[in-house]
């Protein structure tokens, strides 16, 4: 079943046009990379899928439901969430707080003053076992902002995973870290995504080969490629395009 789809979807900013029409369609379950030079529209095609942009034309669909007009906490709502590419978190917040605010509304606790979070055990439960999962238990009690770089991305996933969504967005996941921290990464990213559909921005090749089952190539605001990654690496349009100068950047 289809997880994802963009039907001929197009935006411009004035009389500039960033995403071309494109067409698109990522199945569930499937690990689904978004590669591009930059300027390619790779944000923004982001940013239209959750809402943060209203498409120019075209539409996007989440498991069949037309997201068209619908807020990013509406489309969130129906199982899609993201992280970005600048770390998004709450640092006056201990790291315990920001993942228990992001599981509230999938815990029940809608728009309500009458619980005291401090004492609904279970949240708290689930909040001890999802940063157990992401390895930040010993980081609980701790200001979100005092963490390290690395940790404050991990936080981040912890935070885009904590509603249950079934799609995860993940803008440029490892950007700015060492070789031990990216392989860090990845290993969680494949841990806490098994069973969900991923799909994800990134520039470093070894991790885009690494984790994804598909690759598609945006240039210019239009996909040039969507295949497997052997495929796609030996794609002589994609190494015109592309691929063969992000290779080449990375030794």
């Amino acid at each position: 079943m289809t997880a994802l789809q963009l039907r001929a979807v197009k935006k411009s900013f004035g009389n500039t046009e960033i995403i071309g029409g494109v067409d698109l369609s990522i199945e569930q379950g499937e690990r689904h990379a978004i590669i591009g030079p930059n300027g390619a529209g790779k944000s923004t095609l982001f940013n239209l899928i959750t809402g943060r942009f209203p498409v120019s034309e075209g539409a996007v669909y989440l498991n069949g439901k037309n997201l068209s007009g619908l807020a990013p906490y509406q489309i969130n709502r129906l199982g899609l969430s993201r992280s970005f590419q600048i770390t998004n978190i709450f640092p006056k917040m201990s790291v315990f707080e920001n993942v228990r605010c992001a599981l509230l509304w999938s815990h029940g606790f809608r728009y309500s003053f009458r619980h005291l979070v401090a004492r609904q055990s279970t949240l708290n439960e689930a909040v001890d076992k999802l940063l157990e999962r992401i390895n930040l238990q010993h980081r609980k009690d701790l200001l979100a902002g005092l963490l390290s770089y690395a940790e404050q991305r991990t936080l981040e996933i912890g935070i885009t995973i904590a509603g249950g969504a079934s799609v995860i967005m993940l803008d440029e996941p490892t950007a700015g870290m060492s070789a031990s921290e990216t392989e860090y990464m990845v290993n969680l990213i494949r841990e806490v995504t098994v069973g969900k559909t991923l799909i994800m921005v990134e520039h470093d090749m070894g991790v885009v080969f690494d984790l994804s089952d598909t690759i598609s190539v945006l240039v210019y605001g239009e996909i040039i490629a969507s295949d497997t990654p052997d495929n796609v690496r030996s794609s002589a349009k994609v190494q015109q395009a592309y691929l063969g100068t992000a290779i080449e950047a990375e030794h």
